[in-house]
């Protein structure tokens, strides 16, 4: 909470800086810069979060085969054994006369039984892959954010730049109707009234450039502050549904994010590899056994030298892995869970942005083929009428103020629409990593 506030601090004293500041040229970027951008400063740190490197680590540990030990003993120590030596021609067996220590050299060698090491490796090349879709996974999830941030961005310019619109506009109404005023053409009072409406224009373009600025820090913040990234403009740019193939009906769709979708491909294949870790919890109870062989030169014993052979194997006579097993068990049934309601969340999801994208679809053609037309020929009619002093001010006025909530209102949908497009990609799973390329990133 105090990490959130001193960032709405600090980007609010900087908003409010570059706001008194001379206005610097802004540099155009599209989104596939901008998420180039992302991608080039928070790859490495996106990976890192979901372990990719420790998944391949894993995965050598559990393809280890386990070391073989090697010993060596020396035996008959005793002080009478180490003072008494035997003559220059060999030892004495007969006057019990030793001849030095002995020495024992030991190898033994764990053999693990019941295939374990093979399903540990098909255990861990599951995990391995789950990991590898998990960073798809946050690849898609975070695509999305940036191209949100770009939006609003894109969103609050065109707010501003229709403020702005309407600001030149009143500018000029106000200049000819101040030539009609000293004629005596129109009262002072209609003068006043358009005056005020401009001073308000005025107004409404402030706060537009300060939002703005504040989409632009939001955008820095994404991007994690690469140079001039307060200088950025989004491009007015908007999706080709062609790309989604909407002609598929809903099933279809369903099926294909289904088949596409990371995170439930991630599920998936956790649930394989729990089931493999609970076959190889009930495999624990067969034993494993350890070889062991040496050699022995003992020069007090009738055998000078001899070898040796033999087996050790742990019985499982009082516990037998019961409770690994069940709790392997338990493991399954949560993955299995898991994934299932992860296909159901998918199939909400795919739905309900299909919904969404044929709404908004519908409001943004709705608006093309007649709003925007009939808004701006009213505004127009009504100025003409105005100035003719056919009409009052206060209709002109009223159709001023109806254009400009009208392609308020578009703006808005086209962002929307937008936005729809992109949540029913994401739905579908079909985000790609893009090419990370020095060249993409404005300076």
């Amino acid at each position: 909470m105090r990490h959130t506030t001193i960032r709405t601090t600090v980007t609010k004293l900087l908003i409010g800086f570059l706001l008194l500041s001379p206005q610097v040229q802004a540099q155009s970027v599209s989104l596939d810069e901008v998420i180039s951008i992302f991608y080039q400063r928070n790859l490495d740190l996106i990976a890192a979060r979901y372990n990719i490197d420790q998944s391949f680590a894993d995965a050598i540990v559990a393809s280890a085969i386990p070391n073989p030990t090697v010993s060596f003993q020396l035996g008959e120590l005793s002080g009478s054994n180490l003072n008494k030596g035997a003559s220059a021609t060999g030892c004495n067996h007969s006057a019990n006369v030793s001849c030095g220590p002995a020495e024992y050299y030991t190898f033994s060698q764990l053999i693990e039984v019941a295939g374990k090491r093979g399903l540990r490796m098909e255990s861990s090349t599951f995990a391995t892959q789950a990991a590898e879709n998990d960073f798809r996974d946050a690849v898609r999830i975070f695509t999305h954010i940036v191209r949100n941030s770009y939006y609003q961005l894109l969103q609050a310019q065109k707010y501003r730049d229709l403020t702005q619109e309407i600001v030149d506009h009143y500018q000029t109404i106000t200049a000819a109707n101040k030539l009609r005023l000293n004629s005596g053409d129109i009262s002072e009072s209609d003068f006043l009234r358009v005056k005020m409406e401009s001073i308000r224009a005025e107004s409404d373009l402030d706060n537009a450039q300060s939002a703005v600025t504040s989409a632009q820090a939001d955008l820095a913040v994404i991007l994690r502050w690469p140079e001039k990234t307060l200088q950025f403009e989004a491009q007015e740019q908007w999706p080709d549904a062609k790309d989604l193939t909407l002609d598929l009906n809903k099933e279809a769709l369903t099926n294909k994010a289904l088949q596409q979708r990371p995170d439930l491909q991630a599920d998936k294949l956790r649930a394989d590899q729990a089931d493999k870790l609970l076959d190889l919890a009930q495999r624990l109870k067969y034993p494993d056994v350890t070889v062991t062989g040496g050699y022995a030169r003992d020069p007090s014993n009738n055998a000078l030298d001899s070898g040796f052979v033999g087996l050790s194997v742990p019985l499982p006579v009082f516990y037998q892995y019961k409770g690994e097993a069940d709790k392997a068990q338990v493991n399954l049934n949560q993955n299995k869970l898991k994934a299932e309601q992860t296909e159901l969340s998918i199939r909400n999801d795919v739905v309900s942005a299909l919904a969404t994208w044929n709404s908004t679809d519908k409001i943004v053609q709705r608006f093309k083929k007649e709003l925007l037309t009939d808004a701006l020929s009213v505004r127009n009619s009504s100025e003409l009428a105005y100035n003719k002093g056919a009409n009052s001010v206060l209709d002109f006025i009223e159709a001023q103020r109806s254009y400009k909530n009208i392609m308020h209102d578009y703006y808005a949908a086209e962002i929307n629409r937008a936005n729809a497009y992109y949540d029913l990609k994401k739905s579908l799973g079909t985000e790609n990593m893009p090419e990370a390329s020095s060249n993409s990133t404005p300076h």
